[in-house]
């Protein structure tokens, strides 16, 4: 279900589904996975690397690097909204993010996913050059990366 756009990104909307609470009454973890999927659908779709595309050309993006941030609970039934940025392209790598809202995206974060991606021809095995439009519609989307992003887990310092 994708929506309104802002900045030419196309808004991703969910609403979070009764089996999608986990033992603590909350989205479980591979739920808000399985939403950012979603969301990278809508820009693939938005980028012209749809279900035709893949199946005409046997192409497709393959996530190879992702980084989940949990920051906050969300409740059964929350409206969610997932705003994507891209942060990096060239002839054959897609780096973005999404972050995760509930209802509209003006209020906290709830959780942030930062992926590397390549583009893949499946039939060669291997990464492949981006469609010339495609590469120039993540171009066109550039924005600057948050102070957060490319950080990675930091280690926990035993206590002493």
């Amino acid at each position: 279900m994708t929506g309104n756009t802002a900045g030419g990104l196309p808004l991703f909307h969910q609403t979070v589904r009764d089996d999608w609470i986990d033992y603590n009454g909350h989205l479980s973890e591979a739920y808000y996975v399985l939403v950012f999927g979603f969301a990278t659908d809508a820009l693939m779709d938005a980028a012209g690397l749809d279900a035709a595309y893949r199946g005409r050309t046997g192409c497709s993006l393959y996530t190879v690097e992702a980084h989940v941030r949990y920051l906050h609970e969300v409740a059964r039934g929350s409206e969610l909204t997932v705003r994507t940025t891209v942060l990096g392209v060239d002839d054959r790598k897609l780096r973005l993010l999404h972050e995760m809202f509930t209802g509209v995206p003006s209020g906290p974060v709830v959780a942030t996913e930062e992926l590397f991606a390549l583009h893949v021809d499946q039939a060669a095995g291997g990464a492949a050059p981006l469609p010339d439009a495609s590469r120039e519609y993540f171009a066109g989307l550039l924005a600057p990366a948050p102070p957060w992003a490319g950080n990675g887990i930091r280690a926990v310092r035993p206590r002493r």
